[in-house]
């Protein structure tokens, strides 16, 4: 279930609270070393660093809330220094079993154990939307340990056009905070410009703006296009993958479910 928040403009996604329990449960994975490993080549989060920052063992690149570990494996094989945190600590452990010279530990994003200015780089893939009280812990330890020019790579579930243009049309339920069982909250999707400017009075600079996953925004939002998308969505075949990121980057910029926005920040 959705509900707009209009006071805050935001969406409001009512359905399991994401615990470390919820992950780990999630996570699970009957062969997790061949998932990682079959991210050696990523397209995304390591060709994205690479147009930034120059591959090596002097860059060093954090992913805050790194899950399953892949995107780190990633970043490791491209030649960065690359660390990975979560709090799903029997998924980082089996992540440790399994690639025990992979830097990924058990830590709490909103308080790294890391120095000042120690990380070239910053990942947050789809991480602060499940904090109900807010990103703003999250946001001062990334200032706090990126270096000056260092870049924050920031993707979240966002307010698409489409999104916009149904909370307009009052399409969703009103929040009401009051009557909401915390228990209950899974993430919100927020609007891309007031984070920016969260960012930007931090000292950050925003360089790239990129929608993102516009099949799923879609599906998700228009009813009667759920179930065919869904499958198109969920398909093996190379070549359907090939129309899907066709059709989904055509109609991004419309209905994306989420956003990349990437930070510089100033000396």
């Amino acid at each position: 279930m959705k509900y707009f928040d209009y006071k805050k403009n935001r969406l409001v996604f009512d359905e399991q609270k994401a615990t470390p329990d919820f992950w780990d449960n999630l996570w699970k994975d009957n062969d997790l070393k061949k998932y990682i490993e079959s991210h050696r080549n990523d397209w995304f989060v390591s060709r994205t660093t690479k147009k930034f920052i120059t591959p090596n063992q002097d860059n060093k690149i954090l992913e805050g809330g790194c899950g399953k570990g892949q995107y780190v494996y990633s970043l490791d094989t491209a030649g960065y220094s690359a660390y990975g945190i979560d709090f799903a600590s029997k998924t980082v452990a089996e992540v440790n079993r399994l690639f025990p010279s992979l830097k990924v530990s058990f830590g709490n994003i909103e308080k790294l154990e890391f120095p000042d200015k120690f990380f070239s780089g910053y990942w947050s893939l789809g991480v602060i939307e499940h904090f109900y009280d807010g990103y703003d812990k999250i946001a001062q330890e990334i200032k706090r340990v990126l270096r000056p020019g260092g870049y924050l790579f920031l993707t979240f579930p966002c307010l698409s056009r489409l999104r916009k243009l149904k909370a307009r049309l009052k399409k969703y339920p009103a929040f009401n905070d009051n009557n909401f069982n915390i228990e209950n909250f899974y993430q919100f999707a927020l609007d891309p410009e007031l984070v920016q400017k969260d960012f930007e009075k931090l000292g950050f600079e925003l360089i790239k703006k990129q929608p993102l996953d516009g099949i799923k925004g879609l599906k998700d939002e228009v009813s009667f296009l759920k179930h065919p998308l869904q499958k198109m969505y969920d398909s093996k075949l190379f070549p359907i993958k090939i129309i899907c990121f066709s059709i989904s980057k055509l109609i991004s910029p419309f209905c994306n479910h989420s956003i990349l926005l990437i930070f510089k920040k100033n000396d």
